[in-house]
């Protein structure tokens, strides 16, 4: 970790966010979604579009997506990242952020998604389609896997066999987000779920059933990051980034040299070493959940438990409310919302809960918190490390 990194600890904080649209929105296309999201975002931060000077934005449908965003939005942006790492992107953009910011080159980054993949004629089936053709990955689809969800199968599997992980454990992850989003208003499932309707569901890519994947629904969300000086002279708490950072080791699950072991080791590491801070002093943890092994693999990887403790550290409602450690809070993608690229909906949980805004679910003087992003088929990771003004200290 390079002292550099390390300087811009608490440099900016996220100073807006907003969601909209989150589970079904019919008439509405990804664009529009976007921008309600990024309209709220930067009210909630107490300033107008015009404040906006910088852009980060992703689209699994769009290489160029950033372009139109700035001709929809009206935006003049003297930065812009429109890097496209999958799910993790919009944790990823956090830090190339900081630094524009603390050079000067901006002052204000909106932080922006929206996808519309329930409701659009052009679904998730038809993307999924197009990207044999756009993004090949030629080890993988001649033997046409039903992707991502064998992907993240052949990892479940392989955990469950060097390490004895159960299928009870995994269930566990399931039914610990659902419990999560009861408490969630704006949670698209919030039924309760029990251990036993996870194992008997439809088995979808052995050993996940349906309850072991994400949801397929509509959304946006939004974050605005200012410096932190000027954060607090706007109207709402500001959460600071202490840390960030990204790892890429693999695009394809076949590349990877071992199939327990994700990037998150890499991106975690780094993120808590330019925080200063550990696992343990965590007060609530947002994790990409697209499947149950995720939250597993990164919850190992990230350091909150031993390799291949992943299971036992989650059975029997460790990571639901009341347990020992508070895991997307929100219900993350299994329960809450899952448009597509799920990143930027753990990092506008874990901005709620350092604000206090989380109503039934927020969890008690919660003053850091971490949100992971995952992209691809456990390719690319980021890292983030949140607090509130008290861990600047």
């Amino acid at each position: 970790m390079s002292a550099g990194l390390e300087a811009l600890r608490g440099s900016a904080a996220i100073a807006g966010a907003a969601t909209f649209g989150c589970g079904e929105a019919p008439g509405f296309t990804d664009m529009e979604l976007l921008a309600r999201a990024a309209r709220a975002a930067v009210a909630d931060a107490g300033l107008e579009m015009r404040d906006i000077d910088g852009l980060c934005t992703a689209s699994a449908s769009a290489a160029m997506w950033a372009l139109p965003v700035v001709e929809y939005l009206g935006l003049n942006p003297r930065y812009i990242d429109g890097t496209m790492l999958g799910g993790s992107s919009f944790i990823a953009h956090l830090l190339p952020a900081m630094q524009a910011i603390r050079s000067g080159q901006c002052s204000a980054v909106l932080i922006c998604y929206g996808s519309a993949q329930r409701s659009a004629a052009f679904g998730r089936r038809k993307i999924v389609a197009a990207r044999r053709f756009l993004d090949p990955q030629p080890y993988e689809h001649p033997y046409e896997p039903m992707l991502p969800v064998s992907a993240y199968a052949l990892a479940a599997s392989r955990h469950m066999h060097e390490f004895g992980t159960t299928r009870e454990q995994l269930a566990d992850v399931a039914v610990a987000a659902r419990a999560w989003a009861g408490l969630n208003p704006e949670a698209f499932m919030r039924e309760p779920l029990r251990r036993e309707e996870v194992l008997g569901a439809r088995m979808v890519s052995n050993p996940l059933t349906v309850r072991d994947c994400c949801l397929v629904t509509d959304g946006a969300g939004a974050c605005v990051l200012v410096s932190a000086e000027r954060a607090r002279d706007l109207p709402k708490k500001p959460v600071y980034v202490l840390g960030n950072a990204t790892a890429v080791w693999n695009r394809q699950i076949s590349s990877m040299a071992d199939l327990t072991v994700t990037a998150a080791s890499q991106s975690g590491r780094e993120a808590f070493a330019m925080a200063g801070l550990a696992p343990r002093d965590t007060d609530v943890v947002q994790l990409y959940d697209a499947f149950t092994i995720n939250t597993l693999l990164f919850l190992e990887d990230l350091g909150f438990c031993p390799k291949g403790e992943g299971g036992r550290f989650v059975a029997d409602g460790a990571i639901a409310p009341g347990g020992r450690l508070p895991v997307n809070t929100n219900g993350g993608g299994l329960s809450c919302v899952h448009p597509g690229m799920y990143g930027i909906f753990a990092l506008i949980e874990a901005v709620r809960q350092l604000r206090g805004e989380c109503g039934e679910r927020q969890v008690k003087n919660a003053q850091t918190a971490l949100a992971h992003g995952n992209g691809g088929m456990l390719s690319s990771q980021a890292t983030a490390i949140l607090g509130t003004a008290e861990t600047l200290r």
